[in-house]
């Protein structure tokens, strides 16, 4: 069928008038339905509060941002803070111990002795623990080779610590200076 087969409906009603007004639903949705100005001037609005949240969000992340780069760079400043508290302790019984004007072998070597102490609660506070690798197998992680020797030892088995190692938090500060048994040949 083409379009002028359609019969089409007249857009106005050629029907006579009746005596009933029209629907009052159509008379006020027709005056409740906003301009075009005044729809536009609300979306402008709500567009402006977008905007104003989005700016304040970026600036709240930049806050965080600037922040976190802040404590970080306290963090590094200030890390060795607690191992230089303990520390002073020893630096005090070293100075104590000097101090003395008269001294014998024996006070001086028990002076020593509990300063040595001292810095070793130090250490273990701070995580630092010693290695001191002498008979176990040599571990390229946590010893350093200088030489290797004949021994009744397993091969690659440390046989004198020259050099004590340490650990800090189960990282390698110094790996232990070591000689290591040879293999037989």
């Amino acid at each position: 069928m083409s379009n002028q087969e359609i019969p089409q409906e007249p857009l106005l009603a050629t029907e006579p008038a009746s005596e009933t007004p029209p629907p009052a639903e159509t008379a006020e949705s027709v005056d409740t339905l906003p301009s075009l100005e005044e729809q536009l001037r609300q979306l402008e609005l709500k567009a402006e509060e977008h905007h104003d949240a989005w700016l304040r969000a970026k600036a709240e992340t930049e806050n965080v941002r600037r922040r976190a780069q802040e404590d970080i760079s306290k963090a590094h400043k200030f890390a060795v803070e607690k191992f230089a508290g303990e520390l002073l302790a020893v630096k005090d019984s070293l100075e104590a111990a000097l101090a003395v004007p008269e001294q014998t072998v024996d006070s001086f070597k028990s002076g020593v002795e509990l300063t040595l102490k001292q810095l070793v609660s130090a250490f273990e506070k701070n995580a630092l623990v010693e290695v001191n690798p002498a008979g176990e197998k040599f571990d390229p992680h946590r010893h350093q080779a200088i030489g290797m020797v004949d021994s009744e030892q397993e091969p690659n088995t440390v046989v004198t610590v020259l050099q004590k190692g340490y650990l800090i938090a189960e990282r390698t500060l110094r790996p232990a200076l070591v000689m290591v048994a040879k293999p037989k040949s």
